[in-house]
């Protein structure tokens, strides 16, 4: 009964509309005609508009229905309602001055005046409603109000200041004004807020006007601009929040939900590696798709991604049990049109996997099953020889002799120039994926390297949190210590994108622009959580642990990358040597090893 009543009153609303646009066509015209003769129309003319007047409006009027005006909610009219509003009128005048034409023209001035005249009235009738939707909506605050600066006047910025303007006083938040470095904008008005200055004057417009409440609105701003700010909101006792990436942005998602607290994951913000949508789906559609490792970090977002290009079939593989039980819970309650698999495995035993190849014949492989602590492997290597190679080589050999199409690696950057056992390991198999792509024509093997993953099980963000939860102190091992950062998500885009760039034997590397000192990177997160770095948290050095480089290497030489069609995935240069060259790096990394001299052969 309430859905009828709601509908009969939307539709007694809209008839309402209508009327009010019909007597608009019908002033306009009038006063068009009264204008052209000075207020004393001839008989022969006023015969003629009464004659006009209601086809005039009959034609206007479908014109509006036509072009939608009875389907919008002019209460969030902008310049797109403003031209409709135009090319209707227009429009609808062109239709009756046609029609004049063998039922009885007016004046041709008289159509010029109604067409200005109902520009006015009608884009006037429709504007009120907004304003009248602003004045009544406009929530009143009560009570000591925030102070807001937001940094960034861009596109960004603009729409943060209109949404806070609209809410602003609901949140006890009032918005002081911008910070921009553009000269251009320097003492100008952007939505009726002032431009204080630029970012080297910030912490004085700070100070001088009291504000509590930071917003960056610099999506694309690189992570020393972040950092910046965050330091020196840090230390003025400033909160401080962020907007969304630039493609939210580009796309109005800006609203106050999405203003949030900058988190680490901002700071190391970079170009977001951009997926091939069309070339994944052509090789993971209608595919039946064998993910190792798939409770991980990694392995689980493969998953998720994948079962987005809707695959025959996941088969998801772990011998982690409680981390298949969960990534299978997850998909099976959130896409149900992907039927999952899911296999507590260990790829050490050769026999259990054979039968899973021969059972489910995948037609795409990605491998992520590894043990990856840098020093716990230095303690455990017979461990991590016999999962991280043998295990790797089963499921290398098994998708060569159960007819892969694909199958993609997922290596690291520590295995370039290798200094620790984990590293070591990853590029033994790299080379032996290299060596088995050379032999095997029925199937594309390709390996993938990144750097370190924020928040994967075992990431030093996980770990800074811990400790700065507990009070301190944070324990970096190395003042200069550097790595290179990126998310999960971005990592898996890359994952997947090699699988489709590869054509055999390549090791695909991802631009991460420039590598982060994790000293700062702790600092940062004691900022980011209301406290202050060796005032509150202390920063501590334990010295650099077993198999620790101070730096990281995405290639062995960064010189001769070779470039892909993907803007941000290069080939690294190691990819293709000459035999002699391969065997002598191998025959180094196994008796770093302490392996057999004949293991690992292709």
């Amino acid at each position: 009964m309430e859905i009828a009543l709601s509908n009969l009153n939307g539709k007694f609303k809209q008839l309402g509309i209508v009327l009010i646009d019909a007597g608009l066509v019908l002033l306009a015209l009038a006063l068009g005609v009264y204008l052209r003769f000075d207020w004393n129309v001839p008989n022969m003319w006023m015969e003629r508009l009464e004659s006009l007047l209601v086809p005039a409006i009959i034609i206007n009027l479908a014109c509006y229905y036509l072009f939608g005006f009875y389907r919008r909610l002019w209460r969030y009219a902008s310049l797109d309602e403003l031209m409709l509003i135009a090319v209707s009128v227009t429009v609808g005048l062109g239709g009756t001055y046609l029609y004049s034409l063998y039922a009885g023209m007016l004046p041709r001035s008289s159509y010029i005046i109604a067409w200005f005249l109902l520009l006015f009235l009608i884009g006037g009738s429709r504007l009120s409603v907004r304003l009248l939707d602003s004045y009544l909506s406009k929530p009143k605050g009560s009570g000591s109000k925030r102070k807001a600066l937001i940094v960034g006047a861009g596109e960004a910025g603009v729409l943060v200041a209109r949404e806070l303007k609209r809410h602003g006083p609901k949140l006890e938040l009032q918005l002081t004004g911008f910070v921009d470095d553009d000269p251009a904008k320097q003492k100008q008005i952007i939505q009726g807020l002032p431009v204080l200055g630029t970012r080297a004057k910030l912490a004085d417009v700070i100070r001088q006007k009291g504000i509590d409440e930071v917003i960056i609105a610099m999506p694309s701003a690189p992570y020393s601009t972040l950092q910046e700010l965050v330091g020196l909101c840090g230390e003025l006792g400033v909160k401080i929040k962020t907007v969304p990436g630039i493609y939210e942005i580009l796309q109005g998602q800006v609203s106050l939900k999405t203003l949030k607290d900058v988190d680490i994951e901002d700071l190391l913000r970079r170009l977001p590696v951009r997926q091939d949508l069309e070339s994944i789906s052509a090789y993971l559609a209608e595919q039946t798709v064998l993910v190792t490792g798939a409770g991980g970090s990694i392995g689980s977002e493969l998953c998720r991604q994948i079962a987005r290009v809707k695959p025959k079939k996941l088969i998801m593989l772990d011998h982690d049990e409680n981390g298949i039980f969960y990534i299978e819970r997850e998909l099976s309650s959130g896409n149900g049109e992907v039927e999952t698999v899911p296999l507590v495995r260990d790829i050490q035993v050769r026999a259990s996997l054979e039968k899973v190849m021969e059972k489910y014949r995948p037609d795409v492989v990605f491998h992520a099953a590894a043990y990856k602590h840098v020093p716990l492997m230095e303690m455990n290597t017979e461990e991590a020889v016999r999962n991280n190679i043998e295990g790797s080589k089963n499921i290398i050999d098994l998708s060569s002799e159960y007819g892969v199409k694909r199958f993609v690696f997922v290596s690291t950057d520590k295995a370039v120039n290798p200094s620790s056992v984990m590293g070591t390991t990853k590029r033994v198999v790299e080379i032996y994926l290299q060596k088995k792509a050379k032999s095997c024509q029925t199937c594309v093997y390709c390996s993938v390297r990144f750097g370190n993953v924020l928040g994967s099980k075992g990431s030093v963000v996980l770990l800074f949190r811990e400790q700065i939860a507990r009070g301190g102190p944070v324990t970096v091992t190395h003042p200069d210590m550097k790595r290179y950062f990126m998310t999960i998500p971005e990592a898996v885009q890359l994952v997947i994108q090699a699988g489709a760039l590869g054509k055999g034997g390549e090791i695909f590397v991802l631009d991460m622009g420039e590598p982060i000192r994790i000293v700062d990177l702790a600092r940062d997160m004691i900022i980011l959580s209301g406290l202050k770095p060796e005032e509150d948290i202390k920063v501590e050095f334990s010295g650099l642990r077993p198999g620790e480089k101070l730096n990281e290497e995405l290639f062995n030489d960064r010189e001769h990358f070779a470039l892909t069609r993907h803007e941000r995935i290069f080939i690294a240069p190691d990819t293709d040597r000459d035999e002699q060259a391969v065997e002598e790096e191998l025959e180094s990394l196994r008796q770093r090893l302490g392996l057999e001299a004949d293991q690992f052969s292709a």
